[in-house]
């Protein structure tokens, strides 16, 4: 018996090697994990960390990605954050002096942010915007 499901169209964006933890990055994606794009605006907005900065680009990005795709006909403001999350990066290894002709290690952690944005299931109809060829003459 095959149960066939309903494909939902998502649209992504990532951001890669963030300066930021990705255990740190992580807190503030939980926040925002299935909410509504302006009220994810306004949670990152509000949020001290400075990793909220970084998702709060990325979102930027996915909500600009979805309304500029030709084949879809989405607002931004009926945009639904569907899936976010933090992978880690490659770290970075420095190394710093210490007492006794000692080293040592500092480690700089990065991440990759990823966020994607799908319509509200409840969201208005808009009229579809045809993309029309030019016919080659």
């Amino acid at each position: 018996m095959a149960v066939a499901q309903e494909q939902r169209q998502e649209v992504r964006a990532e951001a890669k090697w963030v300066r930021v933890s990705a255990r740190k990055a992580r807190l503030v994606a939980e926040h925002i994990r299935g909410r509504s794009v302006p009220e994810a605006r306004t949670v990152l907005a509000f949020t001290q960390r400075a990793a909220a900065r970084e998702i709060e680009k990325v979102l930027r990005s996915a909500v600009a990605n979805a309304e500029t795709n030709p084949n879809l006909n989405w607002n931004g403001d009926d945009l639904v954050v569907s899936t976010v999350y933090v992978d880690e990066g490659p770290t970075i290894k420095r190394w710093q002096m210490r007492a006794r002709g000692r080293l040592g290690r500092i480690h700089k952690r990065t991440c990759h942010i990823t966020i994607k944005v799908a319509q509200r299931p409840d969201a208005p109809a808009r009229a579809t915007r045809r993309v029309e060829k030019e016919a080659d003459a």
